[in-house]
């Protein structure tokens, strides 16, 4: 299930796959016993045959508190912030501008399923991998580990995260006056922030 609705609403599925792809290091945030928990790790989204994101993959190291505590309570929120910037009155004509910020940014109610074994835990790890190494020169694969990594694989422990509830908020200039939405352009230009302008390109097809 998705909450995509309002003004700064992906849209579609699409733009959430392609955040999660270019942006995949996210907070993972529980809580039990009203402890609170929190760890940053990476994450590899899949999707059903609608292209919706169902689920989110990963691996938690075997020492993280948190690990026990989701195994108590699997219940999780998943956040992820992608190409992001502090938009300044500065770069305005009209200096009764406010300053804001743009961004991308999704977040998902989860549930976890924990599992230890070793074929499916390498397949996890070969495909999270794979997904970060594709188009490097020499990439690296897992087997060039050799011996080393059967060490490493016994203190991890793999998990899938099932979407209960996906959010999203992209807020990349759609409420800003014609007059200004060219003068924030040119300032986040100036700042090298190409990740976010391609993204405030794609939200905004007719505006320069």
């Amino acid at each position: 299930m998705s909450d995509f609705s309002g003004r700064f609403a992906p849209q579609g599925p699409e733009d959430g796959v392609r955040l999660l792809a270019a942006s995949p290091l996210g907070w993972i945030v529980s809580e039990h016993q009203d402890q609170p928990f929190a760890t940053v790790l990476p994450f590899k989204a899949h999707t059903d045959q609608d292209g919706n994101i169902c689920s989110l993959r990963g691996h938690f190291a075997l020492a993280n508190p948190q690990l026990a505590a989701l195994r108590a309570s699997p219940r999780a929120l998943i956040l992820i912030l992608g190409p992001n910037a502090y938009v300044s009155p500065s770069w305005m004509a009209d200096r009764t501008q406010a300053p804001t910020w743009n961004y991308a940014s999704m977040w998902f109610e989860t549930e976890l399923h924990f599992f230890e074994d070793g074929e499916k835990l390498r397949k996890l790890l070969e495909d999270q991998v794979g997904a970060m190494e594709e188009g490097r020169r020499q990439a690296w694969q897992i087997r060039d580990m050799g011996p080393r990594y059967e060490r490493l694989a016994t203190a991890i422990v793999g998990f899938e995260a099932q979407v209960i509830k996906s959010h999203g908020r992209f807020k990349l200039g759609q409420d800003e006056r014609k007059d200004v939405y060219p003068d924030i352009v040119q300032g986040l230009k100036g700042e090298g922030a190409d990740a976010l302008l391609a993204w405030m390109a794609r939200f905004n097809p007719n505006r320069t």
